[in-house]
């Protein structure tokens, strides 16, 4: 090992003893070998991964997104949806769906419910207002109303109502305006009242009588249609001051509100309305 020095503008050459020569040359070739040494036990014992890039060991390796465990997050909408699903009928009991029935047989599920409301109210009439013990009930008088109530209330007033009505009369855009917009809409409004008066006159001109001629029916015990017709019309001549009156009290602010609601709130609005006049009906008439 032999280097120069500059020194006082001479060089000067100084020599290193031999054997201090050797021990260098020996380690400079000894590290390299060492170093080729660890490197292939590194490999044999399986920590080459230590040794290659970052990207590719396993410690770098990221578990892909969609075999994540995503959390369940409950929101608010769902409880709407299953909210409007029960309200709908979708939910299925036992293997039915009144909602899907409902919206399959409109006509049927009319008749049924109309039906099921005027004998209830019936009912009602006989126990709450004229204290008639359970036992003592007039089944006959309650069969009655059921049986008027499906064929007037459920079959003839769903297809005059609703069909019909609906026909000559853009229900649709009336009935979805809020309030404000509804006072302010003239053809609307006189729709309305052409709605209403109609209704009165239905109400007037068919329920009234046909009421009575099943009245007769039940209570005179003859299936003479002749005889029954003319029992129920002269009991609907009699009676025809004190229950107009009493039907244009009730039924024309009635129809004022049911003309007015959407489509879809207009019959169980006429349900409530129906039923509270049908007791009204079965306390007053229903015993004579």
């Amino acid at each position: 090992f032999i280097f120069k020095q500059k020194k006082n503008t001479q060089f000067l050459v100084r020599y290193t003893s031999l054997p201090t020569l050797k021990t260098q040359i020996m380690l400079k070739s000894l590290i390299p070998r060492l170093l080729k040494y660890v490197f292939l036990l590194a490999i044999s014992t399986g920590y080459i991964n230590c040794f290659t890039p970052p990207s590719k060991s396993f410690h770098s390796k990221r578990v892909p997104i969609q075999t994540q465990q995503k959390k369940e997050v409950f929101y608010p909408f769902d409880l709407y949806e299953t909210r409007s699903n029960i309200i709908d009928g979708e939910e299925e009991i036992g293997g039915f769906s009144y909602g899907n029935f409902a919206k399959q047989y409109p006509f049927v599920n009319s008749i049924v419910i109309a039906g099921i409301k005027t004998a209830a109210a019936d009912l009602l009439a006989q126990v709450v207002f004229t204290k008639t013990p359970i036992d003592s009930l007039d089944w006959n008088r309650t069969l009655l109303f059921c049986a008027f109530g499906s064929v007037y209330l459920g079959a003839f007033q769903y297809l005059y109502q609703v069909l019909i009505f609906k026909r000559l009369f853009d229900v649709d855009k009336f009935t979805t305006q809020s309030w404000s917009d509804k006072l302010e809409d003239g053809p609307g409004l006189r729709a309305l009242a052409v709605q209403t008066v109609l209704d009165l006159t239905v109400l007037t001109l068919v329920y009234l009588p046909t009421f009575y001629i099943f009245k007769a029916g039940m209570g005179s015990g003859t299936l003479d249609p002749s005889l029954l017709v003319h029992t129920g019309l002269d009991n609907y001549q009699t009676n025809f001051a004190k229950d107009e009156l009493d039907l244009v009290r009730v039924w024309l602010p009635a129809d004022i509100v049911c003309f007015s609601v959407p489509l879809y709130l207009r019959l169980p609005v006429r349900y409530v309305v129906g039923f509270v006049w049908t007791a009204y009906i079965s306390f007053t008439h229903g015993g004579h």
